[in-house]
This record gives C-alpha cells, structure tokens and sequence, in this order.
C-alpha cells in the first residue's frame, strides 16, 4: 500500500522519485512499496547501562513500539534498515526475549527486510532475519549508511543515515530544536530513529562536507513534517 490518507507526512522529491517523509522519522518510497528507517540503536539503554550510565532500559521496546506502528500505517513490502540498528556486537545478547520475539515478527511479516551494513553493527545479527547488504540500489535511488562525500558525482540520489540529522530555529523569543530529515533535492539523511539516538545539527561542517551546502530540513512535529530552509536555521551555539 504504503500511501494512507491523513498521516501528517510531507510528500517531495529526492533526484526525480516521489518520497515522503512521516512525522515519526520513516522515509517512504510510495510507487515501489519501500519503508526506509535508519539509525534504531537497539539496545543502546543496556550498552550506556554496563557503562555506569543508568538509563531506563526500555529504549528497544520504544523504538519497537514505534517501528511497528510505521508498519502498520504503510504496510510497506520492504523494509530497509539504514545502518546502526543494533548499537554494538552484543545487543542481541542483551535483547529481553519479548523484545527479540517482536522484532522477529516484524520482520518476518515483511515481505522484504534489508539491513544495511553500519559503522555500530557491521555485521547484524542474523537470528532476526532478513538479508544483509553493505548498500543498495532500488527504486532509482541507492541506500548506504554513510552519506557520501560530496565531491562524489555518483551520489545523486543518494538516501543515507549515520548523521542524526537535527534543525534548530528561533521565532518569536524561543527556540525549538527537533529531528529532522536533511535534504538538498538530490540527496537526503535520514533522521535517527532510536528512543536514545542524539542528533547533529545541519548547521554542522559535516553536512556541507557531505552535501556540498546546509541542507534544507523537513523538521519532524508532533503529527506534521514541516519543510524549512537550512538557510533559516540556526547552529546550537
């Protein structure tokens, strides 16, 4: 299906294909069907937790939570996961049992579900199921958990992760600071998914590294995805 009426997401264009961007920091690729969520950090609440740093350890059930209802809302035939979606080489081990059920489930209700390689889990683990790629073309547009280096001419359409995009404007004596989904047009960076995931500001040098400029954002409301050009926003400093 992956095109319901009434979901509060903003509809444009990355290199010529129609995307649309949701509320709730999934990507999808109406015409072929495609859900793309990056950044889900399983397990990053008992990573932080065996660190010293006592966090609330329900950040995969969260992000579970959420993932699940993007699911059901698009009902996607395939999933991409862009990188980084288990926080180290052990979150599986630490996974609660209903947790690593869950996933399972989703995944194998989906016609198709990729992980994309990350910097967190190179190699996920393959318990949940699901096909492991280091990047992907599909649909006119090529998926990779690292943006590109700008100065790469094959990078035009170019859907990535990695960033944590975050965007930051004032008005009206108050700032408001939110996730968002980066974009020139031609390239976009997808939001952090995960209940725990922090967030690097467009305004940041790596950005236009990896772009070539200060990206516009497609800043994530409560139930609206609200398009700002990266020229009104402002950095955290």
């Amino acid at each position: 299906m992956c095109e319901p009426s009434e979901t509060g997401s903003f509809k444009t264009a990355i290199a010529g294909i129609t995307v649309m961007a949701d509320p709730d920091g999934v990507l999808v690729v109406p015409d072929a069907g495609v859900l793309v969520v990056s950044d889900l950090h399983f397990e990053k609440g008992s990573s932080y937790g065996a660190g010293g740093q006592l966090l609330p350890p329900y950040d995969t059930r969260t992000t579970l939570r959420r993932l699940a209802a993007a699911l059901a809302r698009y009902r996607p035939h395939t999933v991409i996961a862009l990188g980084d979606s288990f926080h180290d080489f052990a979150a599986d081990a630490r996974m609660d049992g209903a947790d690593a059920d869950r996933l399972a489930e989703l995944v194998a209700g989906t016609g198709r579900w990729i992980w994309i390689e990350g910097n967190h889990d190179p190699v996920p683990p393959p318990q949940f199921g699901g096909e492991v790629m280091h990047a992907l073309d599909l649909a006119g547009l090529h998926f990779r958990h690292e943006p590109t280096p700008a100065d790469i001419s094959l990078a035009r359409g170019e859907i990535a992760g990695h960033l944590h995009p975050v965007a930051k404007v004032r008005g009206k004596g108050r700032a408001l600071r939110r996730r968002c989904f980066a974009t020139t047009g031609t390239r976009l960076i997808m939001p952090a998914f995960g209940a725990y995931t922090g967030g690097l500001n467009i305004r940041d040098i790596a950005y236009a590294k990896c772009l070539g400029r200060t990206p516009d954002a497609l800043i994530m409301g409560r139930d609206k995805v609200w398009p700002v050009s990266g020229e009104v926003c402002v950095g955290d400093g």
